[in-house]
């Protein structure tokens, strides 16, 4: 029997949240018939991981691969569901699949939002685009988004910013700023890069205000979905687990 998908999430006081989250496990769980899918949050929102964890294992569940819906590796990654998955019942084999960045098809999915904002392929060489994140104070999730933003580059965009939210720096408007300054940007479109509306998305599309796109978070894009099995599939041929309780 495959291994359940566990399918762990942040969490918002935002409802928008929970339910972009659903959408997309739902997507995903449809691309693949007779797998068994859950999702959980780490705070906020019910489902619980402990909740979803126990459940698991009083239907005699044994094998999980537990994803983080995640675009980097920081905090929650390698402290806060590794902490929660050692909690799981003794009979749970648990494998932590890896975070969903970066791949190419968290591009293809930027891309997509940008496109379904208005913008076209034609449109790439005049214009600058803003990618803005959520933040985060970990070296090697600033440099994922670095990185990320260097890729969205090489598909032909006339430039390509990161910016972030919260935590680091430079913040959407001044990214747009910078844009505009630049020689051949005609245009400048923000491209959150978070999975979910929330606080901090809201806090980025207040600062696209000056931007002449704004597209919409990932959420549950054909290309996330993928990436969810992708991320699944390579946990589950690492046969290993990487989480285990008992």
């Amino acid at each position: 029997m495959n291994p359940v998908l566990l399918v762990i999430a942040h969490g918002s006081r935002d409802p928008r949240h929970a339910a972009t989250v659903q959408a997309l496990v739902r997507r995903a769980g449809a691309l693949r018939p007779g797998l068994r899918v859950e999702t959980a949050f780490l705070d906020f929102n019910l489902p619980s991981v402990p909740g979803v964890l126990d459940r698991l294992a009083a239907d005699g569940v044994r094998d999980v691969v537990a994803l983080p819906l995640l675009l980097t590796r920081a905090f929650h990654a390698k402290a806060d569901i590794p902490a929660v998955l050692r909690q799981a019942p003794p009979s749970l084999s648990i494998r932590q699949a890896e975070v969903l960045g970066p791949s190419p098809l968290l591009i293809a999915a930027v891309e997509r939002r940008l496109y379904e904002a208005g913008l076209t392929p034609g449109d790439k060489s005049a214009t600058g685009v803003v990618l803005a994140s959520a933040g985060s104070t970990d070296p090697e999730a600033i440099a994922v988004i670095a990185e990320t933003a260097r890729e969205l580059r090489r598909t032909g965009w006339c430039s390509v910013r990161p910016a972030f939210a919260s935590a680091s720096l430079p913040r959407t408007e001044d990214a747009v700023r910078a844009l505009r300054a630049e020689r051949g940007v005609r245009r400048v479109a923000v491209a959150p890069y978070v999975i979910a509306p929330g606080r901090l998305p809201d806090r980025i599309a207040a600062g696209a205000a000056g931007a002449d796109v704004l597209a919409d978070v990932l959420g549950p894009s054909p290309e996330l979905a993928r990436l969810l099995l992708e991320r699944y599939d390579g946990a589950r041929a690492a046969h290993r687990p990487v989480a285990q309780t008992a």
